[in-house]
């Protein structure tokens, strides 16, 4: 079933982050699992695939599952050990169906989705899945940092390998677009909320008073209540600097215009 397509465009940097993050399939023994894995990545935005010591290697089959996602599967990397794949990474989670005999850091779904971006920024990331029937050996997953383990139903835990990178995938993209939303937050509070000081403000009010005078809205010797409201009226508003040099723009020309008429 296809979902939603996100037209919304993200920095460079941003989709470096994404580009940072590897899905390392070890010992795979069926290639349609590695197609299908392709699409589940392609979906959250995911492109580097790295296949170590494959039993089959990709096909007909594979690329038909892939769907659309066959660019993942002409990128990918083949290596004949998981120490080559993760030879330069900063962070290696392994994905862990069952509670091993040696306690290990063990992360939530959402947590290692977090943790993956937060640390792309510095170095490649890598979510590391086993084999279809028996995972990761406890050697291989005493290579990772941390394991994760998806809580599924207890009484049918089963997942097939492409639904458990399609999950663990969810949660990294999760985890991404809440970093671009937070990045897009503090930059608009940037650009569009410096707000003036008093003496920029009463700058202001002059302007207004100035160019209201000369138009005849205000009139020297009966002003009124207009510029104790028009106070009033900005205050509740609080126009930040990029408005208050608009309003003095447009100030500007009601004055040149009422000089005109003269």
């Amino acid at each position: 079933m296809s979902g939603t397509q996100d037209t919304s465009s993200v920095s460079s940097l941003s989709d470096s982050l994404l580009d940072k993050v590897r899905i390392v399939l070890v010992n795979t023994s069926d290639c349609r699992n590695i197609g299908s894995t392709a699409r589940a990545m392609k979906t959250m935005g995911l492109s580097q695939l790295i296949l170590v010591d494959p039993l089959e290697m990709p096909n007909g089959q594979a690329q038909a599952l892939a769907a659309g996602a066959t660019d993942v599967l002409a990128n990918m990397k083949v290596v004949g050990t998981l120490e080559e794949a993760i030879s330069d990474c900063g962070l290696v989670v392994g994905t862990s169906a069952r509670s091993r005999t040696l306690p290990w850091p063990m992360l939530e779904p959402r947590t290692c989705g977090e943790k993956l971006i937060a640390e792309a920024g510095e170095y490649p990331v890598a979510l590391v899945f086993g084999r279809e029937s028996s995972g990761l050996t406890n050697e291989e997953l005493q290579l990772c940092h941390f394991h994760v383990q998806i809580p599924a139903n207890p009484e049918y835990s089963s997942l097939n390998l492409a639904m458990a990178v399609q999950t663990l995938s969810y949660e990294v993209r999760m985890a991404f677009l809440a970093q671009e939303q937070q990045a897009y937050s503090a930059n608009k509070a940037e650009d569009d909320e410096v707000y003036p000081v008093v003496e920029e403000t009463e700058r202001l009010y002059q302007h207004f008073e100035q160019a209201l005078t000369a138009t005849g809205f205000i009139v020297p010797s009966h002003p009124g209540l207009v510029m104790t409201k028009l106070r009033r009226l900005l205050n509740r508003a609080r126009p930040d600097m990029k408005e208050v040099k608009m309003l003095r723009g447009m100030l500007a020309s009601v004055e040149r215009a009422a000089k005109d008429n003269k």
